[in-house]
């Protein structure tokens, strides 16, 4: 072998050169004939129809909102002397929550609230004295007039007018007292409604601020957080009582069911209506599913950074005291349902130029293509009202692969130099 390649490296570089060229023609050659060759082969996807639900839906997400429970707060300032409840006890509006043992700024504050609710109510009184007064001038007015309209002063026993421009003249004096002093009687009505709307809002201003602290509605207690003897600080500005900052202690909640607020675009608003169903799920609770319905859309809308959304509100079923204010939840509403129909995957379909549809079936173990009339769509299904029959076989996916297959009909090289056509060799 050494003496071989000894010799080899002694020839001319050009018998090297065709030497090395037949090594590779060669090679082309056997590949030519024993290589592997990549035949295209397709495959379709499938399915088979059948008749049965879909369901359209939109979706969203948003937060369980607070519409269902009210913070009881206090503007007092001072330390915490009694507490009358604990978390879970059921209360109903006004009922006492709590006392405070007020400090001086927290005493300056409720003898300032209090000071503007005795001055509100000394405004009813005076709106209620003017009151009293307008209702008589009223009625006098009105007795004036009733009596010269019944008189013969201007008119004959028939109830014509008799011509006397002079008792006309009264007539119409007496009838305009009369509507004036209706008109000041009826504003009069107004101002003391007024008057006793501000002395309520006086008097819960007061409330705020004072010693006690009341439960704003009927419920139950959550998220107490008095103790006696800690100090609640009221923040105050100023002696009015008007810039004293609230300080949460504790909530009540209802028994209503909760609310939950989500945000849907502006694709998706037109295709909810209030009293559509919907189902709603909670990032802290997956384990379990909710139901509700739709209640509220606001149709006005907000735009964030060049994105328009709309809020809606849905109404669980029930309540459930795991779900919390603020908790964030996504809702699926649905929008339409059918049942008994034939539907496909979405992909199947193929539009047409004109706006039209349709889907390829098999038959004879070749796809052929027919025309169809869709309906409502899902996000995954479509509705297919004509054109299909129950059990065709839809073509869903066509995929075109590149599969290795041998050549089965390779004759040995050797047997070509021969001159004597070989054999075929069957390689598997």
């Amino acid at each position: 072998m050494t003496t071989i390649l000894k010799r080899l490296s002694n020839l001319p570089k050009a018998v090297k050169i065709i030497a090395a060229l037949a090594l590779l023609v060669s090679a082309w050659f056997i590949y030519q004939k024993f290589g592997v060759k990549n035949t295209p082969v397709t495959t379709y996807e499938t399915e088979t129809v059948e008749k049965g639900t879909i369901i359209v839906t939109v979706s969203g997400s948003g937060t369980v909102s607070t519409a269902n429970s009210a913070n009881v707060n206090t503007k007092a300032s001072g330390v915490v002397k009694t507490i009358y409840v604990k978390d879970g006890d059921e209360v109903k509006a006004g009922d006492k929550i709590a006392d405070i043992d007020l400090d001086l700024q927290g005493q300056q504050t409720a003898a300032s609230s209090l000071a503007s609710y005795q001055s509100a109510k000394n405004n009813v009184e005076s709106a209620r004295i003017a009151f009293y007064t307008t209702q008589s001038d009223m009625l006098a007015n009105w007795k004036d007039h009733y009596e010269l309209a019944t008189s013969s002063t201007y008119q004959n026993s028939d109830g014509s007018p008799n011509g006397d421009t002079r008792g006309l003249a009264d007539f119409h004096i007496s009838n305009d007292n009369w509507l004036a002093s209706e008109a000041k009687y009826k504003n009069q009505q107004n101002v003391l409604a007024q008057a006793q709307t501000s002395l309520n809002s006086a008097w819960l201003s007061y409330q705020e601020t004072s010693g006690t602290i009341y439960a704003p509605i009927s419920g139950n207690i959550s998220g107490l957080s008095l103790q006696i003897g800690s100090v609640i600080s009221g923040g105050s500005s100023s002696s009015s009582s008007t810039s004293v900052s609230s300080t949460k202690v504790a909530s009540v909640k209802t028994d209503a069911p909760p609310t939950v607020s989500i945000s849907l675009t502006e694709i998706d608003v037109p295709k909810v209506k209030v009293g559509n169903k919907a189902t709603i799920t909670f990032d802290a609770l997956t384990d379990k599913t909710f139901t509700g319905k739709l209640v509220s859309v606001d149709t006005s809308g907000s735009v964030s950074s060049g994105v328009t959304t709309y809020p809606a509100t849905i109404l669980l079923d029930e309540k459930s005291e795991s779900i919390l204010p603020n908790m964030a939840a996504s809702a699926t509403i649905i929008t339409n349902i059918k049942n008994n129909v034939i539907s496909i995957t979405t992909s199947a379909l193929e539009k047409q130029d004109d706006g039209t549809y349709s889907v390829k079936i098999m038959k004879n173990k070749s796809p052929e293509s027919v025309p169809v009339e869709v309906g409502i769509s899902s996000d995954t299904k479509t509705e297919v009202i004509s054109g299909l029959s129950e059990n065709d076989v839809v073509v869903t996916a066509t995929n075109t692969l590149g599969t290795t297959t041998q050549n089965t009909n390779k004759t040995s090289v050797f047997g070509s130099f021969g001159g004597g056509g070989g054999s075929g060799i069957r390689m598997r």
